[in-house]
């Protein structure tokens, strides 16, 4: 009888251990894993990059099997530096304010012609020299880098002036991460009267 309750009290006891080990085991498992905030912040600005029409203007487009579309090998590269483009078009008489190339990466109006900038990583042509401050004084004050020539249409900055820094800087840390493409936009064209 006292080996019978011997071994039925070890038995009890290793398989209480053993509950023990495998309920701790599976506690550490649902335990959070800590938040790689640099992971994060990216991760919030590719989502601000793409739902705020950065790519629409940033990114040439090119012809697909289904018509203009988004060339992704040079996502956020800014207007083709190849692609010298002719005057643009005298407007009409009326409403008419612009006229935009077919790579949506160039814009003619009364401000001149402007071309969308290299948002890549790239250090000589792109933002990868730029300082966070830098990229967030641009879309407050309209001015490159914060201090120098305005910021041309069809730049929306005053709405993305409005942004938060934390978005801002999500956006710029995201700008970052993305691969370096070497892109020298053209400097914008004064408006044709000037000229």
């Amino acid at each position: 009888m006292k080996t019978s309750i011997l071994v039925t009290s070890t038995l009890a006891l290793t398989l209480a251990a053993l509950v023990y080990v495998t309920s701790a085991a599976h506690l550490n498992d649902a335990a959070p894993k800590p938040v790689d905030a640099k992971a994060a912040r990216i991760a919030r600005g590719e989502y601000l990059v793409k739902t705020s029409a950065c790519t629409d203007c940033h990114t040439p487009t090119k012809l697909g099997p289904n018509g203009p579309e988004p060339d992704l090998s040079r996502a956020l590269s800014g207007h083709p530096a190849g692609l010298t483009l002719p005057p643009a078009p005298a407007l009409p008489p009326g409403p008419w304010v612009a006229t935009v190339a077919a790579t949506m990466t160039a814009w003619s109006g009364p401000w001149g012609t402007s071309y969308t900038a290299n948002l890549t990583s790239d250090k000589e042509t792109g933002l990868g020299a730029w300082t966070e401050k830098e990229f967030i004084d641009t879309l407050r004050t309209g001015r490159h880098l914060g201090r120098g020539r305005e910021i041309l249409p069809p730049m929306p900055w005053p709405v993305y002036g409005q942004m938060t820094d934390e978005d801002l800087g999500s956006i710029f840390a995201y700008l970052q991460s993305t691969p370096a493409i070497s892109n020298k936009v053209p400097a914008p064209l004064p408006p044709v009267a000037t000229r």
